[in-house]
């Protein structure tokens, strides 16, 4: 028996070895399109203004409805000395109903109103949907950014280590100065220095990606070594404020509520007319007449309305204080249109810029940074260029590989930026 669980021990202990030799599977990596579908389909605070569109979504019926019939029963001329209901012919216990009924129109424009103000909390919904979109967007392009940096780093790490090998060999043989060897260690450790800021910023952007897909903060977060680099032509600048103008839903949803306030002037305008209530009650009779029959039942019609006689302090003020809500609103479509073409127009530029830059690095100065790198250390190991110039040629050419993907980062951004000013993500050329 004792052998027996030693060997169930002893083979426990092997797979446990053998699987600890396996490495984890890694993380697939997640691409632009599945981090904006995810939080799109997670994120608590869409859910929140989702139940909140759904909750106002609801009103308009109610506010077009009727008021509730008003059920009444009532004790009529009974006599305080005996309290008797067939004593006195006068004495009735009646029973009515009753029905408030709003001037004709009050109605239909109150559920009017709600159904605008239903329309634009719906609508919010969708700029909260643009917005977050566009968040999630612009922390991945900056998570991207970053991981290309540090593998900038990372080679350019390895070749000032080579450096520092020729540099030490030369000097070993007579041929080189000590001084080089220490200015290719001090900028290798000045590369370390940037690695680990760099490695700082990356923890906070996949921090914020995690908490913006509804994820555990600390989550890891690896991203695809490639994308495509082009430069998409982009949809004229007047186009592009045209279709804003019809698919933002920002500015949509400000259009419904000034919609809302323009229905409200018309409200506070129908409050000049009369409001109704209508009625009927059956007065039932106890007891007989003296000549011995009984008494006949009451029937009632009542009829009732207010009078808007306090216009001057009422009506008025009401109506000067829905005028003022619309004008309100229409200033603040205005402005805000104004702030949108404002969007579209940095967008564009800021996109304009980063994308020819992007073209720029890529096409002309990298190619001729890398060959002078090349040439100038060919010319160091046979002595014929100075070590302080090699390293800064390398140097530079580390600037302009991390400004390059830093190019390209920004200009996705601006995309990201533009679709969600515009309204779509069909900003591009046909």
């Amino acid at each position: 028996m004792s052998r027996y669980l030693s060997t169930t021990v002893l083979q426990w202990l092997a797979l446990s070895l053998l699987l600890g030799a396996i490495p984890a599977r890694a993380a697939e990596p997640l691409g632009l399109r599945q981090a904006v579908d995810e939080a799109l389909a997670s994120s608590p605070g869409l859910a929140a203004i989702e139940a909140r569109a759904r909750a106002l979504a609801a009103i308009p019926e109610q506010r077009g409805t009727l008021p509730d019939p008003r059920l009444t029963l009532n004790l009529l001329n009974v006599p305080l000395d005996s309290l008797s209901l067939t004593q006195e012919g006068m004495t009735q216990v009646q029973i009515g109903i009753s029905q408030a009924l709003p001037f004709p129109g009050k109605l239909a424009l109150q559920e009017a109103v709600a159904r605008e103000l239903a329309k634009a909390a719906e609508l919010d919904l969708g700029e909260l949907r643009l917005a977050l979109a566009r968040d999630v967007k612009m922390v991945w392009w900056n998570l991207f950014y970053l991981d290309r940096a540090l593998e900038t780093v990372a080679s350019n790490q390895t070749l000032l280590r080579q450096f520092v090998e020729v540099a030490q060999s030369k000097y070993q043989v007579g041929k080189g100065l000590q001084q080089d060897v220490l200015l290719a260690q001090l900028e290798l450790s000045k590369l370390l220095d940037h690695k680990l800021a760099l490695e700082g910023m990356r923890r906070n952007e996949a921090i914020r990606l995690n908490t913006l897909l509804d994820r555990p903060a600390e989550g890891e977060v690896r991203l695809p070594q490639r994308v495509d680099e082009g430069v998409p032509a982009l949809r004229a600048k007047r186009e592009l404020m045209e279709r804003a103008k019809m698919l933002r839903p920002r500015l949509m949803a400000r259009e419904r509520l000034l919609e809302a306030a323009r229905l409200r002037v018309k409200l506070a305008e129908k409050d000049y007319y009369p409001d109704f209530r209508l009625g009927a009650a059956w007065g039932v009779r106890g007891g007989e007449n003296p000549d011995g029959s009984d008494r006949t039942d009451f029937g009632s019609l009542l009829f009732s309305m207010n009078l808007p006689i306090y216009s001057d302090s009422r009506q008025d003020r009401a109506l000067d204080q829905r005028n003022s809500e619309r004008l309100r609103e229409q200033f603040a479509l205005h402005e805000l249109r104004l702030r949108v073409m404002e969007e579209i127009g940095r967008a564009l530029s800021d996109y304009r810029r980063s994308s020819e830059q992007a073209v720029l690095f890529k096409s002309g100065i990298i190619p001729q940074a890398s060959q002078t790198v090349a040439s100038m250390l060919a010319g160091y190991q046979v002595n014929k260029v100075d070590f302080l110039n090699l390293v800064r040629s390398q140097i530079t050419l580390y600037n302009y590989e991390t400004q390059y993907w830093k190019a390209l980062s920004e200009s996705r951004q601006a995309l990201a930026r533009l679709a969600a000013a515009v309204g779509e993500e069909d900003i591009y050329e046909k």
